[in-house]
């Protein structure tokens, strides 16, 4: 009767067990690439959803500066812009080209009365469209932002007048 020696087993299970895992790691070249290619497009569209959320924010920080600028040129009546009217002069203003194209500015007294101590309300509004450059494949909505700024007249208003931009 022969004994089996133990430890001259183990080299053989060794071998076929390193033997079936070659051969799987064999069976799985290109697998990450296959892998990458599916999980990109979803990862692009995150980074991509990050970044014009932030320049979504970016915009309505513009909006809400440009309000309180003009509200405080229309206390004190005042309009830098010449020959322009206050409401284009504020919205030429914005940082950016889109923003000026989409933006539209409206000065009114809520009170209806024009004289000192009545409120004056200016307000930025613009629609801004999420991930623009890929609206027309996904039919991406667009959103609208408003911001509005309040103060009281400081002198009878003279060098504009109530309206929107054009």
């Amino acid at each position: 009767m022969t004994s089996a020696n133990p430890s001259s087993e183990k080299p053989r299970v060794a071998s076929a067990v390193f033997g079936v895992v070659s051969a799987a790691a064999k069976r799985q070249t290109g697998a990450a690439v296959v892998e990458f290619a599916v999980l990109l497009p979803v990862l692009l569209l995150i980074v991509f959803g990050i970044i014009d959320f932030g320049r979504s924010m970016n915009y309505m920080n513009d909006a809400t500066h440009l309000a309180s600028e003009g509200a405080r040129f229309a206390i004190v009546n005042k309009n830098p812009g010449g020959g322009t009217s206050l409401q284009d002069w504020i919205k030429a203003q914005a940082d950016t080209d889109e923003l000026k194209d989409n933006a539209q500015v409206c000065i009114a007294f809520p009170s209806g009365s024009t004289q000192v101590g009545q409120p004056v309300k200016v307000t930025v509004a613009f629609t801004f469209g999420w991930l623009n450059y890929l609206a027309a494949k996904l039919g991406v909505v667009s959103s609208s932002f408003s911001s509005t700024s309040t103060m009281r007249l400081e002198q009878p208003p003279s060098n504009y007048g109530q309206g929107c931009s054009a």
